[in-house]
């Protein structure tokens, strides 16, 4: 009999302690490795783990290795959560200091309570569960770069490979899509950004005296931009593909609000909601460069810069994906201005194979933690660091699940937060996950090459 709620104090005390420091991987401080010695020193508190700080990969911020060694003829389970953290951003719109925890109706505020701080406490609440004696072999992998999109990762695993094989990996860094129904991201979008750069005149000139025949390049580059989707707002992008639609009934009344889309303003794409955000690829213009409005002289514009990104299909190729967008760029350009495109972003998406033994104990361990069936879910965001995991350890199980986030935990913007009982939830479920692959007995070599 697991009493999560004799270990739950402990594990929102680490959490806050943890939240306290400041550990932005964008501005490699002493917070990070700061962060990175708490978090070993709360699990060597744990039983008697073989716990590590690993800072050997060069240009790499300190990550952490914790092994509970299995126990004869028991699987492994490697667990994943990230200690650094994004910048607080405009501390004076917080309602609350960022890097002070306070819980305000049920909830606990702080940069990192729920990204992912929060995974960190959930997978220290399991071990807790089993006062340092899990049934079965646990390996926890604390990365310290995540929000700067793991540019070491790859490195790391190759490094310590054996250490950290496993039967399952659950990465805790996802979202519930509703709070008290657990949900299993089976889904995730790809990223295929890039900078076009298009040139018209060799300098600036009149736009009364030469306006007319000489194309400007923000007028040219806007007509490129908008051969980037077809009349219904689909990507127009040859070459592309479209995933598998997780089984999700996504309400269009929900995303609308959710998204914050303003009324009379339509969608767009067809197709559900679920395949449009999951399944389907997305372009967006996420920055110009143009003069400001308020210096604008009248003068014809004779370079023009956009950023575009491509959220790439489950199933597709992010490097196909960036040559097809730069292909598309350079062909429809308009008036033969000259065009150059420079890729400045690439993850893989990926499809998670959910007919693994494992997910079946998975399943039965949330639903009793939460008295509900899990949901599927896709994403329509990234997480490179679940393709690396699954190029490193191709034979195990991916699981990739929420340690109490939900659709209001804000992260990376103001105010972010984590729901406690959501957070509870996610702790019971780790620990439950625990015992019932403990009974499953499942080990690598029962399915060869799998």
């Amino acid at each position: 009999m697991i009493d999560i709620g004799k270990v739950l104090p402990a594990a929102r005390a680490a959490l806050e302690e943890l939240v306290r420091i400041p550990s932005v991987s964008a501005e490699p401080t002493e917070d990070v490795r700061r962060s990175a010695e708490l978090t070993a020193a709360l699990f060597r508190g744990v039983g008697e783990p073989e716990v590590e700080i690993l800072d050997d990969v060069p240009g790499g911020r300190p990550a952490v290795l914790v092994r509970y060694p299995a126990p004869p003829g028991r699987p492994t389970v490697l667990l994943y959560a990230h200690h650094d953290v994004q910048p607080a951003g405009e501390i004076a719109q917080w309602s609350s200091a960022p890097f002070e925890p306070i819980e305000r109706d049920g909830r606990l505020y702080g940069r990192g309570t729920a990204d992912d701080k929060s995974g960190i406490a959930a997978h220290l609440a399991a071990v807790l569960a089993f006062e340092g004696d899990p049934p079965v072999g646990v390996t926890v992998l604390v990365e310290g770069e995540e929000e700067i999109s793991s540019p070491t990762l790859g490195a790391l695993l190759t490094r310590h490979r054996d250490r950290l094989a496993a039967d399952l990996i659950v990465l805790a860094d996802s979202e519930n899509l509703e709070r008290g129904t657990p949900a299993f991201t089976t889904s995730l979008r790809g990223t295929a950004a890039c900078v076009v750069e298009l040139r018209t005149l060799a300098t600036g000139v009149h736009s009364g005296g030469f306006g007319g025949p000489a194309p400007d390049a923000l007028s040219t580059l806007c007509r490129l931009l908008a051969t980037l989707h077809d009349e219904h707002g689909d990507v127009a992008v040859a070459g592309l593909e479209t995933g598998p639609v997780p089984d999700y009934d996504y309400p269009v009344s929900r995303y609308r609000a959710e998204a914050g889309v303003l009324d009379g303003v339509e969608l767009q794409g067809t197709g559900d909601v679920a395949e449009r955000l999951w399944a389907k690829p997305a372009v967006s213009v996420l920055a110009i460069d143009a003069p400001p409005v308020a210096t604008a002289s009248n003068t014809l514009i004779p370079v023009a810069r956009a950023k575009i990104g491509l959220r790439v299909a489950p199933g597709d190729d992010a490097i196909q994906a960036a040559t097809a967008l730069a292909e598309h760029l350079s062909t429809h350009t308009p008036w033969g201005a000259r065009v150059s495109v420079t890729v400045s972003e690439i993850a893989q998406p990926h499809h998670v194979d959910t007919t693994h033994p494992a997910y079946a104990a998975a399943r039965r361990a949330y639903r009793k933690a939460y008295s509900t069936d899990v949901t599927e879910i896709g994403s329509g965001g990234s997480i490179p660091f679940v393709a690396e995991f699954a190029a490193a350890f191709p034979a195990a199980a991916i699981l990739i699940t929420s340690a109490g986030a939900d659709t209001d935990s804000n992260p990376h913007g103001i105010d972010e937060s984590v729901d406690l009982a959501e957070f509870g939830r996610a702790c019971h479920a780790e620990a439950l996950l625990l015992a019932e692959l403990g009974r499953d007995r499942l080990r690598r070599d029962d399915r060869g090459s799998r």
